[in-house]
């Protein structure tokens, strides 16, 4: 019991720099995924193959490799030249990677607001903005829930990844532990963390989903 306590304070501190790539992470990619969506369906060819090229490259290429590339290989790009340190480095990764996972979730979801509502906001006298912003975008809500969950819960795990950046995370922490102690047990107090994160996600998420469910009736 006592060396439980003794490994709960550098635990914690690993879930607290979890969550905050976590959170940070959420609040930069899910607008960024929307500013995108917005312009994978825009009118303008040359603005969707951009946007369409951005989402390939993104999501066909490992989250890791992205972290290493910004992190080890930016500074070496011509005009750009920039050294980010870890944490700013791994911000990066992270949200340009969800970004593009998020802007596909977006880009379904609009598309499956019917045509129709399109025309009955244009016959209205609304603007294309008024018509996203006041028809389709509330109806996408309840249509994006799902997915919306299921990428939130994977960035939850994928935070681990920062280990590479030497970031001193939750699965980090545990595995200092397991080194000096020569115990398993901190990789199951930390799978509970990852556990409890989890299921708070899942909860807040099936909430929303009733929520809307009880709209619809």
């Amino acid at each position: 019991m006592d060396s439980l306590l003794l490994m709960l304070p550098p635990l914690l501190e690993g879930a607290g720099t979890t969550l905050k790539l976590f959170v940070i992470t959420l609040l930069l990619s899910i607008p960024l995924g929307l500013v995108l969506a917005l312009q994978r369906v825009s009118r303008w060819a040359a603005v969707r193959q951009t946007v369409n090229g951005y989402i390939w490259l993104m999501r066909g290429t490992p989250l890791m490799l992205q972290l290493l590339f910004i992190y080890f290989a930016l500074p070496f790009v011509p005009v750009i030249g920039i050294r980010l340190p870890d944490f700013p480095s791994a911000i990066v990764a992270f949200a340009l990677n969800y970004a593009a996972y998020f802007a596909e979730i977006f880009r379904a979801g609009i598309q499956s607001v019917d045509r129709g509502q399109y025309e009955a906001a244009k016959s209205l006298g609304m603007s294309y903005g008024q018509t996203m912003r006041r028809v389709v975008l509330p109806q996408m809500v309840r249509h994006i829930l799902p997915p919306m969950s299921n990428e939130a819960i994977t960035l939850v795990k994928d935070t681990s990844l920062i280990y590479v950046l030497a970031l001193n995370d939750l699965l980090r922490a545990a595995r200092n532990i397991v080194q000096r102690d020569f115990t398993v047990t901190p990789f199951i107090v930390a799978a509970g963390f990852y556990l409890v994160m989890t299921a708070v996600l899942t909860w807040a998420f099936q909430r929303m989903e009733r929520h809307y469910a009880r709209q619809d009736l």
